[in-house]
Formats: structure tokens, C-alpha cells, sequence
């Protein structure tokens, strides 16, 4: 393990994650892998409970992770990995809750009644992926209730996410910390990881639009796939 990504979901983490791997930092361990492997699902919901895989098998193959459900453990992995480099991804924080109130909060928010398309779709993903089922109840015991106290209200979420950014920057010494909003670029980025900057733009990925598009595709994968 290379970098150990501490920002939050919803800070240009899956940007983040395509930058590294440009940088030939990956594979990157993020959301998307649980999404798309639902048996991923089953390791963090051990770590939860105290009886979960190591970490060297739960990123067996990586060479950084960036996102929850990751992040959610950035003082444990800083310490398993102490020669990995920590990126602490920010952003306003009324814009880090608005989008996260639109996206992956939506859910427990019930800010948007599902369709009945997306509604059918998932009722054949959980029966064809017994592991993707149990993802709403991993979300909640690694995400949700240990570092939301399960609140998402604004004040509050707000209040945990400026704090948690505050316990990285003082828990991590200055040489082995970036904090990084993603809107820099690259430069910052390859100065930290002392990395030629490449010639091209920096990932701009995962808008809430886009969020959108993927969630029904990738839940249609599953329901076809099965695992």
C-alpha cells in the first residue's frame, strides 16, 4: 500500500482514484470495488463487527484505496501501512453535503422515491446477489453509525465532516500528508508523490449526473451477472 486515501465520499474521490492509477499508483481500492464485487461486501461488514479479513487480504492486488469504505479506517491502515503516503481529499463543505444529500445519502435521506424500474431492477440484484443485499447494512454499520451517530441532517454531517478533516491533519505528520482538493490539478498531486506530471488533463469524474447514470447500469450488471 502506496497512498491511503482519508477524505470523504463525495470530495473527487473517484477522480482521485482514476489520477492514481494514471500515475501508476494502482490498482485503487475504492466504493466502486464493493459495488461491483458484492463479495467485498461481507469483509467490510466483519471489519465492522470485529471479525473481518486482515487487511493485507482485504487489499490484496492494491496499491492505494481512496473513499469509503476505507477511509472510514484511515487511522488503523496509516498505522498497518506506515510507509504509505495519506491524501486527505477536501472541499466546501456546504457543496461536500449537497452533493452527498443528492447521491449517497439520497437513500437513507429519502430524498428521492426510487422508480419502479430502479425498484425492480433492485429486488433482482439482491436475489441473484445475496452480498449485494447486505450493502445497505454495511453503508450503516461502517459509514453511517460510527461516524455519523446515524445522522445526515446538514448541521451535523457538517460538523463531523469539518472534524474529521481536523483529526487528520493533526494525527499525520506534515511530510506524509497531502490535503487536496481535487480542483488543484495535478501538480500538487505529483510534487507529494514525487511523480512526473503527465500531459494531460486531471480526471474530472462522478459528478452527481453522472452518479446517477452509473447506479442503474451497474445494478443492471449485477442482476445479470448473479454473484
Amino acid at each position: 500500500m502506496k497512498v491511503i486515501g482519508a477524505g470523504f465520499g463525495r470530495t473527487g474521490t473517484l477522480s482521485l482514484k482514476a489520477a492514481l492509477e494514471r500515475l501508476g499508483l494502482g490498482p485503487c481500492y475504492h466504493m466502486t470495488e464493493v459495488m461491483d464485487e458484492p463479495y467485498r461486501v461481507r469483509h467490510w461488514l466483519g471489519v465492522a463487527r470485529g471479525d473481518g479479513p486482515g487487511w493485507d487480504e482485504i487489499f490484496a492486488g492494491y496499491r492505494s484505496t481512496v473513499d469509503w469504505p476505507a477511509a472510514a479506517y484511515w487511522r488503523d491502515l496509516a498505522e498497518r501501512y506506515p510507509d504509505a503516503k495519506v491524501l486527505l481529499t477536501v472541499r466546501d463543505p456546504d457543496r461536500w453535503y449537497d452533493s452527498a444529500r443528492e447521491t449517497i445519502f439520497e437513500r437513507e435521506l429519502a430524498s428521492r422515491r426510487p422508480s419502479r424500474a430502479e425498484r425492480a431492477i433492485e429486488w433482482l440484484v439482491q436475489r441473484r446477489s445475496p452480498d449485494y443485499a447486505l450493502f445497505t447494512q454495511m453503508a450503516r454499520e461502517v459509514i453511517s453509525e460510527p461516524l455519523f451517530d446515524g445522522r445526515l441532517d446538514r448541521a451535523h454531517a457538517i460538523e463531523v465532516f469539518e472534524r474529521h478533516n481536523a483529526e487528520v491533519r493533526a494525527a499525520i505528520p506534515a511530510e506524509r500528508l497531502l490535503v487536496f482538493d481535487v480542483r488543484e490539478g495535478w501538480a500538487p498531486l505529483c510534487a507529494f508523490l514525487d511523480v512526473p506530471v503527465p500531459d494531460e488533463p486531471f480526471p474530472r469524474v462522478n459528478d452527481r449526473a453522472e452518479f446517477r447514470r452509473r447506479r442503474p447500469r451497474r445494478l443492471l450488471r449485477l442482476a445479470m451477472r448473479g454473484t
